[in-house]
């Protein structure tokens, strides 16, 4: 068994896309129409056969209060992984990302916390 698509909440799919891949750097897979909304994947430019991250509509009132409570509170969605997070902080940086948290040393790897524009906080990690 392994993981292929893990989801994240969004507020806009469009605005996620965008922010995703263009900012982010990530590859588009899939953009099926799905009635209301589209079923978008992404995938990681260096892994385009692994896991996808599905931006998925917060429309369902749960998952708005799931993910407005996650954030108010300061708790990341999900975790990236970067090779170098000191040279990842300063292109995101600036290209105008947010952080909340700068690279922190934790025991035996570094991290931060960056806002996505789409409700989330998301955390990146040099282990």
């Amino acid at each position: 068994m392994k993981i292929i698509v893990t989801s994240i909440f969004v507020e806009n799919q469009d605005k996620a896309l965008d922010f995703y891949s263009e900012t982010l750097g990530f590859v588009k897979k899939h953009d099926v129409p799905t009635g209301e909304h589209r079923w978008i994947t992404l995938v990681s430019p260096d892994e385009q056969g692994g896991t996808e991250l599905l931006l998925e509509p917060n429309e369902h009132p749960a998952a708005k209060e799931y993910q407005r409570k996650l954030f108010n509170d300061g708790i990341p969605v999900t975790m990236f992984g970067v090779t170098d997070i000191h040279e990842e902080y300063k292109q995101l940086t600036e290209k105008g990302v947010r952080f909340t948290m700068e690279p922190t040393k934790m025991g035996e790897v570094t991290l931060a916390v960056f806002d996505d524009t789409c409700g989330n906080l998301i955390q990146i990690i040099q282990q």
